[in-house]
């Protein structure tokens, strides 16, 4: 029946599956949880290496890295039900009738979209930005998210079913980080699955730093410049594209890309501080997008 797909990375995923597993018994279903490390590496796998521990659980630490999209091919692979559960490593379970919630739904759609939120205090200063991003631009109720439909749906906490996964897959071309799930949900949505968004989400529990949601960011604006350049994407999928396309057209990108040049050390300094302004993130976003699509004589 079900197939949980946890992809690990540099994380103690075990808490989290031990409650998936005492979910899963309790419902009395046939299930198995799979968790795969993509060659991390780290000590926390001591802990994960518990996971072999529970009945119908597995987990195992790879020798080479594979990238996060081919990881979760991978464990779609191995997985023997016709339901898959993609559940991110760093996802905390908040609900104790988490699993429940979900079989209630499996007979009637393609595919369910549970959420995710951010914890009510941000736990350190040093972390912020990706916090109130997450809390106040990503975090959205299942109504909200139903008005969007296929551009809301992401990929940690997504109930799917195999055959319908299986048409369309991971992209592996690229190995950078970032819009992965932007991706796969746009191709899925020319597929016209059905889709439905339930209010049952996970809560993040592995919040980037500054610094490394600023870099992680970088290379997400990469791949939306590549998703973008190849026609691999309708720009109307994704607010920011849609704008930066809009820009294109009436070669305002130029601009933009001056305000960069000229303020995106400013910027930096503010997103790496204590308190960082999202209106400055979004600035950033945009600024960057422009910058790296640029004539090389532009400046």
């Amino acid at each position: 029946m079900l197939s949980i797909l946890v992809p690990i990375y540099n994380f103690n995923a075990f808490p989290t599956v031990q409650e998936l597993h005492r979910q899963c018994v309790e419902q009395e279903i046939p299930f198995e949880i799979i968790c795969q490390d993509d060659a991390s590496k780290s000590d926390l796998n001591h802990f994960n290496e518990k996971i072999n521990d529970l009945s119908n659980c597995s987990f195992v630490s790879l020798k080479n890295n594979i990238s996060h999209r081919e990881n979760r091919n991978n464990l779609a692979a191995k997985s023997k039900y016709d339901w898959l559960l993609f559940l991110d490593g760093d996802s905390v379970i908040i609900n104790k009738n988490y699993i429940h919630h979900y079989i209630k739904q499996i007979n009637g759609f393609d595919i369910i979209y549970g959420g995710r939120v951010h914890p009510e205090k941000c736990p350190s200063n040093n972390q912020k930005l990706r916090w109130k991003y997450g809390r106040y631009m990503e975090d959205q109720s299942a109504p909200e998210r139903e008005k969007k439909g296929y551009s809301a749906l992401l990929f940690n906490n997504t109930l799917i079913k195999k055959k319908c996964f299986v048409t369309v897959k991971f992209d592996t071309n690229t190995t950078k980080y970032g819009h992965d799930d932007t991706q796969l949900s746009y191709r899925l949505s020319l597929k016209l699955f059905s889709l439905k968004h339930l209010e049952n989400p996970v809560e993040h529990g592995d919040i980037d730093t500054n610094y490394d949601y600023l870099s992680k960011t970088k290379q997400s604006l990469e791949n939306l410049q590549q998703l973008y350049q190849t026609k691999t994407i309708d720009p109307k999928f994704v607010k920011l594209l849609s704008l930066y396309d809009f820009l294109v057209r009436t070669k305002l990108q130029y601009g933009i890309a001056l305000f960069f040049k000229i303020f995106s050390k400013a910027l930096e300094q503010n997103l790496k501080s204590n308190n960082p302004k999202l209106f400055f993130f979004n600035c950033f976003r945009l600024g960057y997008l422009c910058s790296i699509s640029k004539p090389k004589s532009l400046f």
